[in-house]
């Protein structure tokens, strides 16, 4: 709920004071004017929506922020100063040059004041020019800086005199109430001018919960918006808005945003790739609803008392595969690759020891530069997918036993090749098995959903039934050294394929614990190693 006016915090009102105090100090300097100091920005915003911030820009009318940090500093060393604020109110300053190369035409300084993150910054006016999203800056007024910036709701400043907001585009608190995200000026310009903030728009309206006023939707999904974003913005800067997206209160509405003005391709892009083969984005909608049903679903105790039909299914499914706030970054982030789940592998290259990665993949390299973690993540999801639909299929087909030693047998085999497989599919094996469900979301029709996911339930249930969630983590109970001693041969390459034999023997006998046991099923497959 967005509040009608700013109340400092105890720390606010020491910095405002301190502030302001500096300013009385340099309007006393010769050939210095007193400057007029705002907070800006995102602050105000987040303190008129009633939740506050760390981090504070503080635009400064007539000098840089290096000169500004360079002369509080030197107040600092006054004896009224030293007397009234402690000797380690103000933290190191770091400046950051003027570079006209990447825009910085103006010196800038961060620092930290009484544990607040600050950033002191010159008033602004922007000019663009058509090849460079980074604009020619120079010093300007508090309205050219208002109105540069890429939301009226980001627009607003706090006067540190007249303690009060000032809303110097005119419509910033009125959007604030309606909720709306609106460029100060023209969408069209204002997103030709820095394509960059097309997806600021949509990280902000979904961290804000605002929708986008008409006119900006319009822009966004122009045509000639889209190539300038794709071709104009390095992909870094992409993925970082990207992850933000993601990571943020509310990931669905950032991917339907992205999703209906058109902009997946733009982002989501491996410019490798050729249009027959690209990113299908038709029923994309259903595996971002699924995930926004798992991420509200309520938490549930899986030793307690069972659902039914699809609370059941999703409680099962939530509780086995979104155990943390990882788990659900993951689901989201793999979400954002399931258009790329079907798209045709590369052709083999002859590079030797390195596999070609998938689709998916390449466009999370690709696209958004994506960490090398993040694309081993995406890749395992999408090579894994069709190993995990088949071995979900077998679970649910396979008859359930009522006879013990047919019960005892069944297990034995699907314990083994349920546990085989999480070894295949490694550590991240739940983010795996989510992005199968939710590709198969997007495959199946709405009426088979329910069925669908009660299977991916059964699937779970039975993996823990049989103690195998943690089945990647298995060590065979015995080294290479006592099989290589034991079975009297030197160590080769027949010695991993024995441990896995020695693996598989043990998930067949989970209570057995005897290393002869073991050493015995592997010298009675001497054969199948190759071995005499």
């Amino acid at each position: 709920m967005m509040q009608k006016s700013i109340q400092l915090s105890e720390q606010e009102a020491t910095l405002r004071q301190l502030l302001l105090d500096v300013s009385e100090y340099i309007g006393t300097l010769d050939g210095c004017s007193r400057p007029v100091l705002r907070f800006t920005g995102g602050w105000v915003r987040d303190k008129l929506l009633g939740t506050g911030s760390k981090d504070i820009d503080i635009g400064i009318d007539c000098m840089t922020g290096f000169k500004f940090g360079t002369l509080m500093n030197q107040y600092l060393e006054q004896p009224e100063a030293q007397a009234k604020y402690p000797k380690s109110v103000l933290g190191k300053l770091a400046k950051i040059a003027a570079n006209p190369e990447k825009s910085k035409h103006l010196e800038t300084v961060t620092t930290k004041i009484m544990g607040l993150e600050i950033d002191l910054v010159n008033l602004r006016k922007e000019t663009y020019t058509e090849e460079s999203r980074n604009p020619q800056m120079e010093f300007g007024t508090p309205e050219d800086d208002a109105l540069r910036r890429d939301a009226t709701v980001n627009a607003l400043f706090y006067n540190l005199d007249k303690s009060e907001v000032e809303d110097l585009t005119g419509r910033g608190l009125e959007d604030m109430k309606r909720g709306v995200l609106k460029t100060p000026l023209s969408p069209y310009q204002t997103f030709k001018d820095d394509p960059l903030r097309v997806l600021r728009a949509v990280r902000f309206a979904s961290r804000l919960g605002y929708r986008i006023d008409e006119e900006d939707e319009r822009a966004m999904g122009d045509g000639e918006i889209r190539d300038a974003l794709k071709l104009k913005i390095t992909r870094e800067r992409v993925g970082i808005e990207v992850t933000k997206m993601l990571k943020g209160p509310n990931q669905h509405q950032a991917l339907q945003l992205i999703d209906r003005l058109g902009l997946y391709h733009t982002i989501f892009t491996d410019f490798g790739s050729d249009s027959s083969n690209a990113a299908k984005t038709d029923s994309w909608r259903r595996a971002y609803d699924q995930a926004r049903a798992y991420d509200q679903a309520r938490a549930f105790d899986l030793g307690g008392p069972a659902g039914n039909g699809s609370d059941r299914s999703t409680d099962v499914i939530k509780g086995i595969l979104l155990r943390n706030s990882d788990d659900v970054y993951h689901m989201w982030l793999l979400c954002a690759f399931v258009p790329w789940a079907r798209a045709l592998p590369p052709a083999p290259t002859k590079t030797k020891g390195k596999a070609s990665l998938t689709p998916a993949a390449t466009a999370a390299r690709e696209g958004i530069k994506a960490d090398n973690n993040t694309v081993k993540l995406v890749d395992n999801a999408a090579m894994h997918l069709d190993n995990i639909v088949q071995i979900k299929d077998t679970t649910v087909d396979e008859s359930p036993q009522t006879t013990s030693p047919l019960k005892r047998k069944r297990d034995q085999t699907t314990r083994e090749t349920q546990g085989m497989a999480i070894r295949q599919w490694g550590p991240t094996w739940r983010s795996s098995v989510m992005y199968a469900i939710l590709t198969q979301i997007t495959e199946s029709p709405t009426e088979d959903h329910p069925q669908l996911l009660n299977d991916y339930a059964t699937l779970l249930s039975t993996l823990k039934d049989l103690d195998l969630l943690e089945a990647y983590q298995m060590k065979p109970l015995i080294t290479g050294d006592i099989l290589s001693k034991a079975l009297e041969e030197k160590p080769g390459k027949w010695m991993s394929k024995a441990l896995e034999m020695v693996i598989a023997w043990q998930l067949r006998n989970p209570d057995e614990t005897d290393p002869d046991a073991a050493i015995t099923e592997v010298m009675s497959r001497k054969k199948d190693l190759g071995l005499g």
